[in-house]
């Protein structure tokens, strides 16, 4: 993407270098952005842990993709006359048909399964009845624009109806009152099927009235797969995220290395505002209680929990957990609201805010351990070497000295959970946004 801004937008020669196991994702961001002749060459992955020797010989060498010599490629492509290299319109499709050929539910199943327009589980096959059902619990018409998609930064946003959210929606079994929830999770522009090679999955927290409403559950078993309100609230939002954003297929237009099991159903629960002590999660981002929202975090691939928060050493207890934490995963606690109460008792965090400022005063690590934290070397030492605070003061700071490692703003409680017992847990994750359900309605 940088290389074809460099080349379209400023009219600079470039050529990017990629490792091999995204030749077919750099041809088809190349031919979404209408560069389909875009300059490339390819080394051999892996790129890390190599020494210097090692990555010189890459380059030396050849192209595992083309077998030539990659510096003969960088020579050709910045001598390259540049009329080619200009962004064009392109044509291609940008979605499903409407309709499929009537058929057995088995050959149906099987077409879609073939298109991966599913996520290789059975669905519920959308007809035109419910389809409409689905519809019927909106008052926005079905060709109404309800949202724009991208599975990254590096891919263009597709445009989809109401109508095509509600045969997500179909497929996953939902039932027509999940309906607004669902099209509000559409609406937020955030995919649940993001493309990095990290892996990660998406996490979705209901508050409001809402919750009751559907019966979605917030107690025992919230994150488990008791609920159907949950369960398929949670895998509508993935497949509509991976058929309205243009698919989501390894090795093309999804590249996590290892996946991620929280991807089938995306973690999808409620708030249990009922039983926490403090005020609900969408209060804190500008809403009423009365009104019905979800709040959505992406991100989410790591996760530290216990038992408890133990009288004397709770405070030990919980910066060992968040020291386990990637240093570029900001933490987000959930706890069940026994664990909630017990941090009261402990710390005397009567609101989440002072829970939340004691989680950042405490989350410390070594400015050199920080630094070298792979993520942290990609995504944050640029931005401190631009004077980007509070990242520039820490690039200063000597390798032992104790630095934060996240912002007050990028940690976040929820409370979940049924009272069996005081277990809770980190989860690793960025939240994006929280969004109205009842505009939805």
């Amino acid at each position: 993407m940088h290389a074809i801004a460099l080349d379209s937008k400023y009219g600079v020669p470039t050529v990017a270098i990629h490792t091999n196991v995204f030749e077919k994702a750099v041809q088809s961001v190349t031919r979404m952005h209408g560069m389909p002749e875009a300059r490339y060459t390819f080394v051999p992955q892996p790129v890390m842990g190599k020494t210097a020797a090692q990555l010189r010989a890459y380059v030396d060498g050849k192209s595992p993709i083309s077998g030539r010599p990659v510096m003969q490629e960088v020579i050709e492509g910045l001598t390259r006359p540049a009329e080619g290299d200009r962004i064009r319109e392109t044509k291609f499709e940008r979605t499903t048909p409407r309709f499929v050929e009537a058929d057995t539910d088995e050959n149906l199943q099987r077409l879609f399964l073939d298109n991966n327009w599913t996520d290789k589980l059975p669905i519920v096959l959308p007809t035109e009845k419910r389809v409409a059902e689905m519809l019927s619990h909106t008052s926005h018409k079905p060709g109404e624009i309800a949202g724009h998609i991208r599975s990254n930064q590096f891919r263009q946003h597709w445009e989809f109806t109401v109508e095509q959210v509600a045969v997500n929606a179909v497929m996953a079994g939902a039932r027509r009152e999940y309906f607004p929830v669902i099209l509000a999770l559409a609406a937020s522009g955030v995919s649940a099927r993001g493309s990095t090679t990290s892996s990660m999955a998406a996490m979705v927290v209901v508050n409001g009235p809402i919750r009751n409403e559907i019966a979605m559950n917030s107690g025992t078993g919230a994150m488990a797969p008791y609920n159907h309100a949950n369960a398929t609230i949670g895998r509508a939002y993935g497949l509509l995220s991976q058929n309205l954003q243009g698919g989501s297929i390894p090795g093309d237009s999804y590249m996590g290395s290892q996946g991620n099991g929280y991807a089938y159903g995306t973690v999808t629960f409620a708030e249990n505002e009922e039983r926490s002590p403090w005020t609900p999660f969408h209060t804190q981002h500008g809403f009423k209680p009365t009104d019905s929202t979800v709040s959505i975090f992406t991100g989410c691939r790591s996760t530290a929990f216990t038992l408890g928060v133990r009288e004397k050493y709770w405070r030990e207890h919980v910066r060992n957990m968040l020291r386990g934490m990637d240093a570029h995963s900001a933490p987000t606690f959930l706890l069940d609201p026994i664990a909630a109460r017990q941090y009261i008792d402990r710390g005397g965090f009567e609101t989440k805010e002072k829970l939340i400022q004691w989680i950042y005063e405490n989350a410390l690590m070594p400015a050199g351990e920080y630094w070298d934290y792979q993520l942290i070397q990609n995504y944050i030492y640029p931005r401190a070497t631009f004077g980007e605070e509070p990242y520039a003061s820490k690039l200063k700071a000597a390798p032992d000295e104790m630095v934060k490692m996240f912002k007050p703003d990028e940690i976040h409680v929820v409370v979940v959970g049924g009272e069996t017992n005081g277990y809770w847990r980190i989860m690793g994750c960025s939240y994006q946004k929280t969004v109205s359900v009842d505009e939805w309605r």
